[in-house]
């Protein structure tokens, strides 16, 4: 895969599936070069093995939802230079109606047990903020007052003027007559012209962010929101529950500061379920592993083990017939559909090497026993699968582009590091006989991990000629928690030497890597634990410190995480936190070192670069600083497509300068 090919990597939504469960529907997703941003549409995919085929045409359609009775479509759809707006279409298709008009546009939805209506979340503007006075500029509008930390986003930028409230609203007649432009007339030379879009009911309007709205069987919405007092200083978020029929009544808490709730699905039978994580005392949040909770009476049960399954907080919920609630655990670089069972036992579902998107359950009338997935694998971003039982068919091709450009096969490996610990990852290694010039990637988290599903850089940079090696040392998810939280307040030590030890060990398995030539790179965490071994292993030819976690003295105040992150991953006592402070050692490091990072990264803010390339410059270390305009934390994975073309090639560059795969 070269740079080029970016735009040959399809990514897909979560499936929908058909009353009958004779088809599905899936966004199909990719970046567009000409476009410099990301274009797709949705797709009706047959079950029984058919031709999948586009059912819109717009330019991003997302987030697709059959009603409960199967009539329409519910989904979101974005044009060049608007937000997305809820729409819905007939189940036969047409031409989708319009059913919001939301000035910074539509976040998640749900459709009501009846399919009537529709609640949503969206970001309400502060008056006077975002456009909502014309010609009204951003550097014209009035001072904001903060109280607390928390008060932006990655993202986003500034939160507290904008937050994400739930509304309500009456799903349209998709048959009705459409609403037409009204000509002036002499008695009314400016008319006011119609919509043509229902009017939304906003319910709530508390100064929280409200997410994953779930309709309850009496018609009532359960919201996730941190409306308790100290909502600022922890972390918990509750699941509330708001009355459509009294719009602006203060939400109703089932839960009481118990967890961090991250999603909420209904049961067909009302049972509620929640994916939360545990935060001691608040604020302990640390490698935490999510887990499926039923919520009965207001008190949250945890069913699924703390210590060995570890739920993606943001995958989906589905209910199955036998009363079992699917879920994504993560494991060993592998994102796998489980079942668990009222008792807590958990049950493979699609496992394998893949990487689970999303998942759908047959609609329990059409005596179907069918699962939808959409999946990744090594060999593609994205790909759609019905599973009935333990037979698997996989319905579409999405990637055969993408396989024409060449994609390199990953090679695992389980390493034992220094201390006997096992340490798991892989290779991926370029074409030819070698010796390749070797690149060690570090992932960012720390608590993530890299997998088995297909990795844009490390097909780029192996067709560049260079052997990738990466793992998951101590600190990564999918290991269980124990081996995750070990690096508390502990950064830069077993992690440090699991990635050297895996380096090694690679190299060793691989008589085609070359010991002599070694790069490094990471972003996020991976560019703390990037800077912080250059500091302490002079091996490297040339390091690349991306969106790096670099400063934790200077992260509070800056970071939109900074009230609580680096408090917990480093601690607050000063030679604590400087004694795992890339910037405090930054006088060690020799390497030439490639500073990246974006202008608007709220997360990790351009300030932790600036002061880390400036400690380098001026002790005379090779370095240089590229940043680029009008991105965020998320550059690498979802940045404009050129931009991220942009990064590519300033990449390629630096390693050619530096490490080059000719000697």
């Amino acid at each position: 895969m070269k740079t080029s090919d970016l735009p040959l990597l399809t990514t897909l939504s979560r499936p929908t599936i058909a009353r009958d469960a004779s088809w599905a529907v899936v966004a199909v997703t990719r970046p567009d070069l000409g476009a410099d941003s990301y274009v797709g549409q949705l797709w009706r995919v047959p079950l029984d093995g058919g031709e999948p085929r586009r059912i819109t045409r717009g330019f991003r359609d997302g987030s697709p939802a059959f009603s409960p009775d199967g009539s329409l479509i519910a989904f979101l759809r974005a044009d060049a230079k608007s937000p997305p707006q809820l729409h819905v279409m007939a189940f036969g298709g047409g031409e989708p109606v319009r059913v919001t008009d939301q000035k910074l546009g539509v976040g998640e939805f749900d459709w009501s047990p009846d399919g009537t209506r529709l609640a949503f979340t969206a970001r309400v503007p502060e008056q006077g903020r975002y456009g909502t006075v014309d010609e009204l500029g951003a550097g014209a509008e009035p001072p904001r007052r903060f109280t607390a930390l928390k008060h932006r986003a990655n993202g986003l930028g500034w939160a507290r003027d904008r937050r994400s409230q739930l509304f309500v609203v009456e799903v349209p007649d998709v048959g009705a007559e459409p609403s037409y432009p009204l000509a002036p007339s002499a008695e009314t030379p400016k008319p006011e012209q119609p919509t043509g879009v229902p009017e939304a009911v906003q319910l709530t309007s508390g100064d929280s962010d409200h997410a994953s709205p779930a309709f309850l069987p009496d018609g009532r919405i359960a919201v996730i929101a941190a409306l308790h007092d100290s909502r600022d200083d922890d972390l918990f978020r509750d699941v509330y529950v708001v009355d459509p029929a009294e719009p602006g009544a203060a939400p109703a808490a089932l839960t009481d500061r118990v967890f961090s709730a991250q999603l909420i699905h209904v049961d067909d039978d009302g049972t509620l379920y929640a994916l939360a994580s545990d935060v001691r005392e608040g604020r302990d949040f640390v490698a935490r592993s999510t887990g499926l909770y039923r919520i009965v009476d207001g008190t949250a049960q945890r069913l699924t083990d703390e210590e060995t399954i570890d739920l993606t907080e943001t995958g989906a919920l589905s209910s199955r017939a036998d009363g079992s609630v699917l879920a994504l655990n993560r494991s060993r670089g592998r994102l796998e559909l489980v079942a668990v069972a009222a008792d807590g036992s958990v049950s493979t579902v699609f496992g394998g090497d893949v990487g689970v998107v999303g998942h759908a359950v047959a609609p329990h009338t059409a005596a179907s026993d069918a699962v939808v997935v959409s999946f990744a694998t090594a060999a593609s971003s994205g790909e759609v699968a019905v599973v009935r039982g333990d037979t698997v068919t996989v319905l579409t091709d999405f990637a055969a582009p993408l396989r024409e450009a060449g994609i390199l096969a990953p090679v695992e490996l389980t390493v034992p590091a220094r201390d006997g610990y096992d340490v798991h990852g892989w290779v991926v290694l370029p074409e030819g006989e070698g010796p390749h010039p070797v690149l060690l990637n570090i992932h960012g988290g720390p608590f993530a991990a890299y997998g088995i599903a297909l990795f844009d850089e490390a097909q780029v940079y192996a067709d560049a000629g260079y052997a990738v090696v990466m793992c998951n040392p101590r600190g990564s998810a999918g290991y269980g928690q124990q081996h995750a939280r070990v690096i508390r307040q502990a950064m830069g030590t077993v992690d440090m030497t699991d990635v050297l030890d895996f380096l090694d060990g690679a190299v060793h398995a691989h008589p085609s890597l070359d010991a002599e030539r070694v790069g490094i790179m990471g972003g996020s965490y991976g560019g703390y634990l990037t800077a912080w071994t250059i500091a302490h292993d002079h091996r490297f030819a040339a390091a690349i410190v991306e969106r790096g976690f670099l400063d934790p003295e200077v992260f509070i105040g800056t970071s939109d995480i900074g009230s609580f992150f680096g408090d917990e991953y480093v601690g607050v006592d000063p030679e604590l936190v400087r004694s795992q402070s890339p910037q405090a050692v930054v006088g060690q490091v020799s390497t030439p070192t490639l500073v990246l990072h974006s202008e608007e990264d709220y997360r990790c803010p351009l300030s932790q670069a600036e002061r880390y390339f400036a400690a380098l410059r001026r002790q005379g270390t090779e370095a240089e600083l590229l940043v680029f305009p009008g991105e965020n934390h998320e550059l690498s994975r979802s940045g404009r497509p050129r931009h991220r073309v942009q990064r590519f090639e300033a990449i390629l560059d630096w390693w050619n300068r530096y490490l080059p795969v000719s000697r």
